[in-house]
This record gives C-alpha cells, sequence and structure tokens, in this order.
C-alpha cells in the first residue's frame, strides 16, 4: 500500500481516503464549518482550499475539476456561487482551524474547521494594497536606476569617443596650404599633387623617385607651398 505524503492516513486505504475527505469537504461547503479530529482536519484543508481556488475561477472547466470530488450539484453551485465570490479578495487562507474539547471515549483531539467568509478588515485592506504599491515602487525604482545607468555609460562612451577624437586631431596638426589626405593616402582635391610626409618633413612631386612609394599625410598644391610649410624636397640635402 503506497505511504502517504501528508502525515497517518485516513481511513483504510487511499480509495477509503479520498471518499473521506470528499465527504467532508461537501459538508463543509454545505454548512460553513465542521467539527471533525484534528487529523482529518488537516488533511481536508489543503484539498478544501484547492477547490475552492478552481471555484474562484469559475469557468467550465474548473467546474468540472470540482464535480470529481464533491459529487452533490448543489453543493458545487453554493461553492461558486456563494462561497468564491466572499474569497474573491483573498490570496489564500480560505479556512481557519479551532481546537476544542477532546472528544469523549478515545480522547481523540477534535477542532472546528470552518470557511473565512467574512470580509478583510479595512486595516489588512490597507496594508495589502501598501505592499502591492510598495513593491511596484521598487520595480519602477530599479527601471529608472537602470535607464540611468545606461545612459550614462552611454555618455561616457560618448566623451571618450569625443576626447579621442580630439587627442587625434590635436597630435596631427595641418600645415598651412595642406589639406589631410585620404585614409588610404590619396589625395582628397583635385590640383594637391605634392605628398607631404609628417615623420620625416619631406615632401614628394610626381616626378620624384619616391614618390609612389610614400604615403601621404598631407597634399599640397606646389612645392612652393610644401617649403612654406617648412617642408623640404625629398633627396635634398638637409
Amino acid at each position: 500500500m503506497p505511504t502517504p505524503t501528508k502525515g497517518p492516513r485516513v481511513g483504510g486505504g487511499p480509495a477509503h481516503e479520498r471518499l473521506i475527505l470528499a465527504n467532508l469537504a461537501t459538508s463543509l461547503f454545505e454548512h460553513d464549518k465542521i467539527t471533525t479530529t484534528a487529523a482529518k482536519a488537516k488533511r481536508l484543508r489543503p484539498l478544501a482550499e484547492r477547490l475552492i481556488t478552481f471555484a474562484k475561477r469559475g469557468d467550465l472547466h474548473a467546474r468540472r475539476r470540482v464535480l470529481t470530488v464533491v459529487r452533490d450539484k448543489g453543493v458545487v453551485h453554493r461553492l461558486f456561487a456563494e462561497i468564491a465570490p466572499d474569497m474573491a479578495a483573498r490570496d489564500g487562507g480560505y479556512t481557519r482551524i479551532t481546537k476544542i474539547a477532546a472528544r469523549k471515549g478515545d480522547n481523540a483531539p477534535m477542532v472546528v474547521i470552518e470557511l473565512v467568509r467574512e470580509p478583510l478588515s479595512a486595516k489588512k485592506a490597507t496594508v495589502k494594497e501598501a505592499e502591492a504599491a510598495t513593491k511596484r515602487a521598487a520595480k519602477q525604482s530599479e527601471s529608472k536606476q537602470a535607464a540611468a545607468d545606461t545612459k550614462a555609460a552611454e555618455d561616457a562612451e560618448k566623451a571618450e569617443a569625443t576626447e579621442a577624437t580630439e587627442a587625434t586631431e590635436a597630435a596631427v596638426e595641418l600645415p598651412k596650404g595642406a589639406v589631410a589626405a585620404n585614409e588610404d593616402g590619396s589625395s582628397p582635391e583635385d590640383g594637391y599633387t605634392v605628398k607631404g610626409n609628417a615623420d620625416s618633413g619631406k615632401y614628394h612631386e610626381p616626378d620624384g623617385q619616391w614618390y609612389d612609394q610614400t604615403i601621404a599625410e598631407f597634399w599640397f598644391k606646389s612645392a612652393e607651398d610644401a617649403e612654406a610649410a617648412g617642408f623640404t624636397k625629398a633627396g635634398s640635402g638637409s
């Protein structure tokens, strides 16, 4: 025989246990409270609250699920039409167990298990709303903080890129009368045919020996412009 998962078994076997709990649940939903032993009440409570959760859904599938346990259609109707609406504001805790005097004869501990159908007090409702508002505010604060961190990171990247660009421009100062070469070293404008090299301080004319092998950083219109900018002709003495 399978071992019970929640305390001592109620009844002689699994099928007998299911029958006993179904009858107890039917009586509970019919009368709102019943008196039984503590062991049976502890096993009944999770079943009854699960059935109430189905009833709060209110759809046809939920009704059929409840009918597999509670066979009395009148009791099921009362559960869906009267009890479930009273539990709409609650997220759980649909039942209450109260200890009473032990049973005479075998001294078994007895309890009263009842449905908690009274509405939530104004204080509890306020606390519940405040907790929900706090959670919403925390989520909004986290979202705003994440957005602020992302914007700060983007601003930092832009600032670094701007500083790098300014540093590059400052490092390579454009001589007077010259234009900067393209990325591949070619002349950006027509008429600029004289190559200038910043490292050597030399300029190369189209008929020069190293003209084709030189990668220009600056371009001049003429040798005169290059010399006026402080460049010397390649191959000439220093």
